[in-house]
């Protein structure tokens, strides 16, 4: 039976910079349900937007109107052991997949360092994790199973609508709602992870070499240090470590309950923030572990903070990076997180930021109550003059322009997305005004 609660609910996204009021919050427990739900809303001109675990930072899923959980759609649909393939239900989570998935042989690809997104959510806002030879999550999609705005269940591949395929990838919502994804998948595999502290020009130097020759590498510079944090993995044969408990406490004591703690020193003093960044560089521990991919891709992130992130050519990293840290000690701004710096193979999908070119993910954060406006502002203009393109799901100040300048396919996308919805059903005022969109 659909789960339906009539103006009794306040939604937040997870960092509880956006909220509103829906109207209707609905919960599809079937393809059937959903069908329902665009029926009833189609006819009262009411629209619709679908939230898989509220982790963007923009106002993507933002409405006083429906709001469509797909919390009650989850779990494996098929397995393919032949052409291995599995397709899943939109709303199961990204943690839970993994498990799923590895109770069957198979592993994802890749993944990011956060696991609790829907997989729906994933795809539709171009979440990533990082190594060059790797796109997206969107590019792991093989078809995907959609309820149009006209109520019609549509089928989408590489061989059945190839154009609405390319678009559906990365659709922001705005082209009907998700309800299955069939991915393809690896035999389970074990990585090794290494992390461990290094100079920053030393890192910099070394990253044509890094991305190279390590099947994922990330590395994390710190506000006003000379130090970062580099991360590899691997693929190994070696057995699972035994010191996932040391790894555990670390990441739960020490990267986020004493992470807080100094987190707040800085907001109720913003001065600290230059010595807390230092001191966090300099207290970052040697690990070394192995274990199945889905295990070690993911970092619980329990310290809220505010994110925007842009994709850049990846061969401008480090001028980048550069060019970031002087802006930060030039204007001297309260800062302590670190940057986040990743590298994402190229696609074609129309508005994944890696679209046609091999990208350079760089991510700036805030934490939760501190002030963001400025600091992230400065950031934009470094990575505009680079061709930037900001990820969905992060704050930024991108406009209608200038995403039309650096998304080479919005207005096809657009044009595509005006054919299936001509009502707007999908639309919220956000992304009206974002991509220029004129509603009935």
């Amino acid at each position: 039976m659909l789960t339906v609660k009539k103006g009794t609910r306040r939604w937040t996204n997870w960092t509880g910079n956006v909220s509103s009021h829906p109207q209707q919050f609905v919960m599809p427990k079937s393809l059937e349900d959903v069908i329902s739900v665009v029926d009833q809303c189609r006819k009262t001109n009411t629209r619709i937007r679908v939230v898989g675990s509220g982790h963007s930072f923009s106002p993507l899923v933002q409405t006083d109107d429906c709001l469509l959980s797909l919390d009650l759609l989850q779990g494996l649909h098929h397995v393919d052991s032949t052409e291995h393939t599995i397709e899943v239900w939109a709303g199961t989570k990204l943690k839970a997949l993994g498990e799923l998935l590895h109770q069957q042989g198979y592993s994802q690809e890749n993944l990011g360092d956060i696991n609790s997104q829907s997989i729906a959510g994933a795809i539709s806002t171009g979440t990533h994790g990082t190594g060059i030879q790797f796109g997206s999550i969107s590019t792991q999609v093989v078809s995907i199973t959609v309820v149009s705005a006209a109520g019609e269940v549509v089928e989408c591949s590489e061989e059945l609508q190839l154009e609405l395929f390319k678009a559906m990838r990365v659709s922001l919502g705005l082209l009907g709602i998700i309800v299955r994804v069939k991915l393809r998948v690896l035999p389970a595999y074990r990585l090794r992870y290494q992390s461990y502290r290094m100079p920053l020009d030393v890192c910099l130097s070394s990253l044509d070499t890094f991305k190279a020759e390590h099947r994922h590498f990330e590395f994390f510079t710190f506000p006003y240090s000379p130090t970062v944090q580099v991360k590899f993995m691997d693929e190994t044969n070696e057995p699972p470590s035994g010191n996932h408990r040391w790894t555990y406490w670390k990441t739960m004591v020490i990267e986020n309950g004493l992470f807080w703690c100094l987190s707040e020193s800085c907001r109720l003093m913003p001065s600290l923030s230059r010595r807390i960044s230092r001191l966090s560089a300099q207290s970052v521990p040697s690990v070394t572990e192995s274990g199945y991919s889905h295990q070690l891709f993911a970092t619980p992130r329990l310290v809220r903070f505010y994110e925007m992130e842009y994709s850049v050519p990846a061969a401008h990293m480090k001028d980048i990076i550069e060019e970031l840290h002087q802006a930060i000690e030039h204007e001297q701004f309260a800062v302590h997180f670190p940057l986040e710096c990743r590298y994402v193979n190229k696609d074609d999908i129309w508005l994944s930021p890696a679209y046609e070119r091999e990208s350079a993910f760089i991510a700036v954060h805030m934490y939760k109550g501190m002030p963001y406006q400025a600091y992230f502002a400065r950031m934009e203009e470094i990575f505009a003059r680079y061709e930037g393109r900001a990820h969905w799901g992060k704050m930024h100040n991108m406009t209608t322009e200038r995403l039309h300048q650096v998304y080479p396919r919005l207005q096809d996308f657009l044009d595509l997305r005006a054919q299936l919805d001509p009502q707007g059903l999908f639309v919220n005022d956000y992304l009206a005004r974002l991509l220029g969109i004129s509603r009935q």
